[in-house]
């Protein structure tokens, strides 16, 4: 079993039209959208969800108005100012809490209850091209890199039982938590960016972290005619650190019309840049089976 996410230092550098594609393109596979904060790449895939389960991670502090004295003890005790009087008594403000539970074991009347929080929601669903483990982080929440965890434990499981050989991601961007966890047993880091001095800048950044992690890098240029320049310091940049350069992609409209429809661009008619994507799919392919 193999498995293969598409980073990007920053969002916005076409990861997710680009998985799309490949998860078209690829067989015997497992999609996981890893990006649990913005998930967006069941708007191109269309899931039907089949399992829904709760995330649920941490407690929160609930302060129980009928049992609360007004004695304020929890609010000079929080370090997080997570909590507000609210007349002649207290409240939390859960997105400041970051759940110490210091306001539970010192309150005098036993008001505050710690529950566990739930974060958010995650699925295991079907898709035109395969099945997709994917999740959604409520507002504010945090525990991301756990959360990338379990998709990445349910999508290992859901491909040994079904005896399929790809694990496809799409990972966050930048280089947080939910990137780090990301990385945690992948065999290749697809990075795709932009010729930016800003793109460049975060190419270095993300490519640092997966050497970090002894993860084998294949860069995608998107969009490399805007700047010639910058395309060739990427290029001198992959040539100076060992990274394979999988493709460089011009700008197109095809893949904003393809994202109107709700399609991968290697689907519907071929176009010219459909036809260099499938070709920087098989050169990762053979570069994860080399």
């Amino acid at each position: 079993m193999r498995e293969v996410v598409v980073i990007s230092g920053k969002g916005g550098t076409g990861k997710t039209s680009l998985t799309a594609a490949f998860a078209h393109l690829a067989e015997s596979k497992v999609i996981c959208d890893l990006d649990v904060d913005a998930p967006d790449l069941h708007l191109l895939l269309d899931p039907s969800v089949v399992r829904d389960e709760a995330f649920i991670s941490g407690h929160e502090a609930i302060i129980d108005p009928e049992k609360c004295s007004g004695c304020g003890l929890c609010a000079s005790m929080c370090r997080y100012d997570a909590i507000d009087q609210d007349g002649d008594v207290y409240r939390i403000a859960p997105l400041r809490c970051e759940g110490c539970k210091v306001c539970v074991a010192f309150c005098p009347e036993q008001a505050i209850d710690f529950p566990p929080r739930h974060c958010g929601q995650h699925y295991m669903s079907e898709t035109r091209f395969g099945p997709m483990v994917h999740a959604q982080l409520f507002p504010g929440q945090e525990n991301s890199g756990l959360l990338v965890s379990r998709l990445k434990k349910e999508a290992r499981v859901l491909a040994e039982e079904r005896g399929l050989e790809l694990i496809l991601c799409d990972g966050a961007p930048g280089i947080g938590c939910p990137v780090i966890a990301s990385l945690s047993q992948t065999d290749l880091a697809v990075v795709v960016t932009e010729p930016t001095p800003s793109g460049v800048h975060d190419l270095e950044r993300v490519a640092s972290l997966c050497d970090h992690f002894r993860t084998r890098v294949a860069v995608v240029v998107n969009k490399h005619d805007l700047n010639p320049e910058q395309t060739s310091r990427i290029g001198a940049l992959c040539k100076e650190k060992g990274y394979t350069l999988a493709a460089l992609l011009p700008h197109d409209t095809a893949v904003t019309e393809a994202m109107v429809r709700r399609q991968a661009i290697t689907e519907g008619e071929d176009s010219a840049i459909a036809t260099q994507v499938r070709q920087a799919w098989r050169t990762i392919t053979d570069l994860l089976h080399s």
